[in-house]
């Protein structure tokens, strides 16, 4: 219910690119959100799916965040978690999309699941090097060899708590990080308080299911309070965050 009052809250507030007057984000919205074309890496991120969503292997999940609204057991299966759990293919085009069109170099990514997004990210310019952080070690083991399968490579899968992986990780420069693991409001606080530290003026950092919970909202609404946060766009599903010393603070609500 909370996420049906907020939908339609957003419905009244959003725009597209017609309400956009930043030339930055209209050239995003216009170039990379609404690009229609029919990319041939669209073709390879539909079948890494449905090779997913065929899969019956069994693997015992262990939830180290909030889990799955809709799966509760701790055995589950592959085809299960891709239909429920793994990331859409309208928003894994989005992800080809944005690593083209921002042309990043390094990205980490928190929360691999199954590695849809992964692959998308990758295909999208296979040179990029992509950091996946997964919680549950069974699910971490699965990617691996998936992504062996798939003949992807320049991805390294880190198996551990995100508390402790995104310390470890703080040394690096980040153009891009997505954050699609832990969906509480105290946890997505702290990991995006410690990853400030890896960003330039050009990093992107992605926050999924800004509106999962009330708690969620409310560590998206801090977030785009915060002092080196310059410009924000919700899309409902995805908040968007830059700190692009040259823009002026303003905040979009955008129709994808």
């Amino acid at each position: 219910m909370y996420q049906i009052i907020q939908y339609i809250k957003f419905l009244l507030k959003s725009t597209n690119q017609h309400g956009v007057h930043s030339p930055f984000v209209y050239n995003l919205v216009t170039k990379c959100f609404y690009d229609k074309t029919n990319y041939d890496g669209y073709k390879s991120i539909l079948n890494y799916k449905k090779a997913l969503l065929k899969n019956k292997t069994k693997v015992s999940v262990t939830d180290l965040g909030v889990g799955s609204h809709v799966l509760k057991q701790n055995q589950r299966s592959i085809s299960q978690m891709a239909k429920n759990a793994g990331t859409t293919y309208k928003r894994a085009k989005l992800l080809y999309r944005l690593v083209s069109y921002f042309e990043f170099k390094n990205i980490l990514e928190l929360g691999t699941s199954l590695g849809i997004a992964t692959q998308a990210m990758h295909i999208a310019n296979p040179k990029t090097n992509i950091t996946t952080v997964e919680g549950c070690p069974n699910i971490s083991e699965f990617s691996k060899e998936t992504f062996k399968k798939h003949k992807l490579q320049n991805i390294n899968v880190v198996t551990g708590n995100f508390d402790v992986a995104t310390k470890e990780l703080t040394s690096n420069n980040y153009d891009f990080i997505f954050f699609d693991g832990n969906h509480q409001k105290e946890a997505t606080l702290n990991y995006f308080e410690t990853l400030l530290e890896t960003t330039h003026n050009n990093s992107v950092f992605i926050f999924d299911d800004i509106y999962w919970s009330k708690g969620m909202t409310e560590a998206w609404e801090a977030i785009k309070q915060h002092p080196k946060v310059t410009v924000t766009i919700d899309t409902f599903f995805w908040g968007f965050v830059f700190f692009r010393k040259e823009q002026v603070k303003e905040h979009f609500i955008i129709r994808i």
